[in-house]
């Protein structure tokens, strides 16, 4: 009713001037324009009350909407809900469809959530409290299935057994042997169908039986880690072998919760294609002064001759997860002794000023190249496995470890107000800073970044995720995804390419488990939108290149199977075996799930590592109840469970910090 009417059209110079004068007054006028000032005044006269009618309309839809609260919600509901669902089709629009409004959400989808609520509610709260029926929340986890499928058997179609897919030329992808040099390919791809293994346990997790079994018979079939490949520790430790030991613990599942995920005949070859790779990773970690293992090895050779002995700290100490695993398995320390060497050096590099860490290190005389400490790229999951490792594995050296690290992030990295919904001052961010003195190395953050919210919900820090996480959303609104490389204090990317990171996702996935709060429903269904309208392809889904420009490059990394379809769809899927079995699952920093048991909390050796007291010292299970998210859901009180997660007031400040508004 807010829309302006038209306004009835101007009357003749003369009709205007008679209606001004009185009768006598009036100039004398022919029969033609007697009967041109008759019909003038008529029109006149029916405009006057059209404009009287929708006046009176407009005051008694206005009396109406005034009595709808008294009514009850009942019968809003029933205002809102009448929308017929629209095709399949119709709900994902192709690439190159009309632009959705801020953050993604479409005609289609916005009336189904509820549309634009009530006159005179807040903005914020009008989109984001609307409500969220289960037939949506149907429909999104079949559209989340849906993307993955697409992807993955386009990947199947064009690439495989190549390790990527370029999904705009529709072909496949291996190490560039050309240019050995180009260590943004070969750090990831070691021809080892890289993309099949890495969405193995998500094919489980959609209950995708019949092509789980195919595809694990497939990996068996025609995978091998014999390769004259460089690649990278880090990457072929969580993108492989954390996948190879996922499945492998799907397969062998006694419970079997996704379904029958059983192998006919199967005799452990996951496992001892994980061992048989974990077995070349080894040499990485000899000749290394520090302990801190070489960044890249040769699956055929060890490390190649002049191999650089810088790297990343979370590229060295992230390797504790998948390491650890294995060696309880097999009952063999060796993977887990090694792994843990790592990280304890580089714990005990951090500097005694300030308890941070930098992010590149000498791994031959512990002198760190790299000084900036954050909590992005080059530091990430560090601090997500030492948190992790204790869940898994019960040790309470690595909880010590993460409350210490934790604790120093806190107190050097965080700037803004102490509290995330209360109190003046800008918001709560968490910035780079120089390791050992705490001051402020840049203004940029990166998306990587955006993994921290969901880890604050493993350890109960529910307030400030649910604010980290508003920050990183309002740039996603902002562009429809997240830039590599983001400039707080300038508004805009610093490095603008997307590639399909999952991060986001999985933050906004675990703050819904933690908060049953319908806002990261329609968190989810933006993101879901913005990927199926920007990064679609002719052949799955590729990286942006630019994310203002929305140019494409030629390029679907394997994570983005193994994660961001992953979390997208266990969001919506509420029934999903991993949150009704009544098992407690961990995803490792790959998206890989792992089943969190007795049988990993348990070793058959006495000392990790000799002659080092406490590390024997093992949490009881009970005790893992004080990190796990399920239970620390009691933190966010039961009456804010339906409201937004941050008030109007603060989400309008983030909005503004990063130019949306």
């Amino acid at each position: 009713m807010s829309a302006a009417r038209p306004r009835p059209p101007r009357a003749s110079s003369n009709a205007e001037f008679s209606v001004s004068l009185p009768p006598s007054q009036q100039p004398r006028l022919g029969r033609a324009a007697r009967r041109n000032y008759a019909r003038g005044a008529r029109a006149t006269m029916q405009w006057r009350s059209v404009v009287l009618g929708l006046l009176l309309l407009r005051l008694a839809l206005h009396a109406l909407l005034a009595l709808l609260p008294a009514l009850g919600p009942g019968f809003c509901l029933r205002l809102r809900l009448p929308f017929p669902f629209p095709p399949r089709s119709a709900a994902l629009g192709p690439p190159g469809s009309s632009r959705p409004p801020p953050g993604g959400v479409s005609s289609h989808w916005g009336s189904l959530r509820g549309g634009a609520g009530a006159a005179g509610r807040d903005e914020y709260e009008s989109r984001y409290s609307a409500a969220f029926p289960p037939q949506l929340r149907a429909r999104l986890r079949d559209a989340a299935r849906g993307m993955f499928a697409f992807g993955y058997d386009s990947y199947m179609r064009h690439a495989f057994p190549s390790d990527e897919l370029d999904p705009l030329h529709c072909c496949g992808r291996g190490p560039d042997r050309d240019d050995p040099s180009n260590l943004n390919i070969n750090d990831v791809l070691g021809n080892y169908s890289l993309t099949l293994i890495d969405a193995l346990d998500t094919l489980a997790v959609m209950g995708n039986s019949s092509e789980f079994q195919r595809a694990v018979k497939l990996v068996i079939d025609t995978v091998s880690f014999d390769k004259d490949s460089t690649v990278q520790v880090f990457e072929a430790t969580i993108r492989v072998l954390g996948s190879l030991l996922s499945a492998h613990i799907i397969i062998t599942d006694a419970k079997q919760p996704f379904g029958d995920m059983t192998i006919k005949d199967y005799d452990n070859e996951l496992l001892h294609m994980a061992h048989d790779l974990a077995v070349r990773l080894l040499p990485a970690f000899e000749n290394t002064k520090t302990g801190i293992p070489y960044p890249r090895v040769n699956l055929k050779k060890g490390v190649p001759p002049n191999s650089n002995n810088e790297t990343c700290t979370a590229g060295a100490g992230s390797l504790l997860v998948e390491f650890g695993i294995l060696s309880r398995l097999l009952g063999d320390s060796t993977f887990e002794w090694v792994a843990r060497r790592a990280v304890k050096a580089l714990w005990s590099l951090r500097s005694n000023n300030t308890g941070l860490l930098g992010n590149v290190v000498n791994i031959q005389t512990g002198h760190w190249v790299g000084k900036q400490s954050g909590l992005g790229a080059g530091s990430d999951s560090f601090y997500e496995y030492l948190l992790k490792s204790y869940i898994l594995f019960g040790e309470k050296e690595d909880l010590e470890m993460f409350i210490d690290a934790y604790q120093n992030i806190q107190n050097h990295l965080r700037r803004g107000r102490e509290a995330c919904n209360e109190g003046e001052g800008d918001p709560p961010l968490y910035v780079n800073v120089n390791m050992f003195t705490g001051q402020l190395m840049n203004t940029w953050i990166d998306s990587l970044q955006a993994f921290f919210p969901g880890l604050q919900v493993l350890i109960g820090d529910v307030e400030d995720a649910i604010c980290l996480h508003a920050f990183y959303y309002a740039i996603w609104k902002r562009y429809g995804a997240l830039p590599e490389r983001y400039n707080w204090q300038l508004q805009a990317p610093d490095v603008p390419f997307y590639p399909l990171r999952p991060e986001l996702v999985e933050s906004t996935y675990l703050l819904y488990q933690a908060t049953k709060n319908p806002f990261y429903l329609h968190v989810g269904m933006d993101i879901l939108q913005s990927l199926e309208k920007y990064t679609k392809a002719k052949c799955g889904y590729a990286t942006l290149h630019h994310v203002v420009e929305k140019t494409k490059e030629d390029r679907m990394e394997s994570f983005f199977l193994s994660e961001t379809c992953k979390y997208l769809y266990l969001l919506f899927d509420e029934d999903n075996p991993v949150h009704k079995s009544g098992n407690k699952y961990m995803f490792t920093t790959e998206g890989h799930i792992v089943s969190v048991d007795e049988r990993f909390r348990n070793s058959l050796w006495q000392d990790i590592l000799p002659g080092e007291e406490g590390s024997t010292e093992k949490v009881k299970p009970n005790e893992l109840k004080a990190v796990n998210f399920s239970s620390n859901c009691n933190r966010v009180p039961d009456e804010r469970r339906y409201l937004l997660p941050l008030k109007s007031n603060y989400m309008r400040q983030i909005d503004q910090m990063v130019g949306l508004i």
